[in-house]
């Protein structure tokens, strides 16, 4: 499977701002401190994600970032999607030709696993996430650990 670093931070950073959604815009500061994702990564994940129509962002003082739709309506595999993972877990990149002249013996199979992974990241939105109690708890204890966080400088 090719789901990298990239796609698991870009729906952990969206889960993030699902989670503060209620606060205004939100920086990816604030982001980057919580999920200890570097701040330039995450520029670089919001600028795929805003050009995916995803995320909005507004600029200057209470600045940040926005998601654009509502969060039962953005499914797990449309960040995949917008940061340019995939879950093709084929050797041959959907193409058939993983064996000299044509497809392998096993393409099928893992074709099908691709089809099973992209159903399965389709079926859950931000909001399903969200509601499930382990998610929120986590959130919980990240916020409390920013808060009491001593500034160094």
């Amino acid at each position: 499977m090719k789901l990298t670093t990239r796609g698991r931070y870009a729906v952990t950073a969206m889960l993030d701002l699902a989670l503060h959604t209620e606060q205004g815009p939100i920086s990816l500061a604030e982001i980057s401190e919580r999920q200890e994702i570097s701040l330039s990564y995450l520029e670089q994940l919001f600028s795929r994600l805003r050009r995916g129509n995803l995320v909005s962002s507004t600029r200057g003082p209470g600045g940040g970032y926005r998601i654009v739709s509502p969060l039962d309506q953005v499914a797990i595999a449309d960040i995949v999607r917008a940061v340019n993972e995939s879950v093709d877990t084929t050797q041959c990149g959907g193409q058939k030709n993983c064996h000299q002249h044509g497809r392998c013996l096993t393409h099928d199979l893992w074709e099908g696993l691709s089809e099973q992974i992209d159903s399965f990241l389709s079926g859950i939105s931000l909001q399903d996430l969200i509601n499930r109690e382990q998610v929120r708890q986590v959130a919980e204890r990240q916020d409390n650990l920013v808060h009491f966080r001593p500034n160094v400088t």
